[in-house]
């Protein structure tokens, strides 16, 4: 096992701690204690990635953990947000819609032998999702309510645009046949 899977499965392993300070009332700094846990298991994804590709240590398990690994993460603090009154139920749906759309099209496409790559839209997309959540955890209150609405905004808005684009670019999958 290589560093840049463990780091995968480390985050993965972040998540429960994630939603428990979350959503449990433990201490007066649970928010921060999350949000510290929220941004490690967010920086272990740009260091696995760094790693693996600078080192020649990409895996099949790691091009198959490391996106579910972000999409737990992501996920499990949108839930989180929603439940807390932080996000809307309507966004949280086109997020997580968007992302099993994108993992079924992948696997049509792996099982024909096509790899699809992660995009530009698609960084940007992960990038918003991560600093709105950022944000949102953080609430700081003032001229960082604007910053939560202009990223928060960005980040449906980009999931929508990433989605068809994803599709858009590899849209003969959609014709295969096994």
């Amino acid at each position: 096992m290589n560093i840049p899977n463990m780091l995968t499965i480390l985050r993965v392993l972040l998540i429960p701690f994630f939603v428990v300070f979350m959503l449990c009332d433990l201490t007066s700094a649970d928010k921060y204690i999350a949000l510290g846990i929220f941004i490690a298991a967010s920086l272990t994804d740009t260091l696995d990635g760094y790693l693996a590709r600078k080192n020649n240590q990409v895996t099949n398990f790691g091009k198959f953990m490391d996106p579910l690994a972000d999409k737990l993460l992501v996920c499990a603090a949108l839930v989180c947000l929603m439940d807390i009154g932080k996000l809307p139920s309507w966004a949280v749906i086109v997020i997580i819609s968007r992302e099993f759309i994108i993992s079924g099209f992948r696997l049509v496409a792996a099982d024909n032998g096509i790899v699809i790559a992660a995009s530009w839209w698609g960084k940007l997309k992960t990038i918003s999702q991560m600093v709105m959540i950022i944000l949102l955890i953080a609430d700081f209150g003032g001229v960082f309510d604007v910053l939560e609405t202009v990223f928060f905004y960005a980040a449906v808005i980009l999931t929508v645009v990433s989605m068809i684009d994803y599709i858009w670019k590899n849209r003969q999958v959609l014709s295969m046949q096994n």
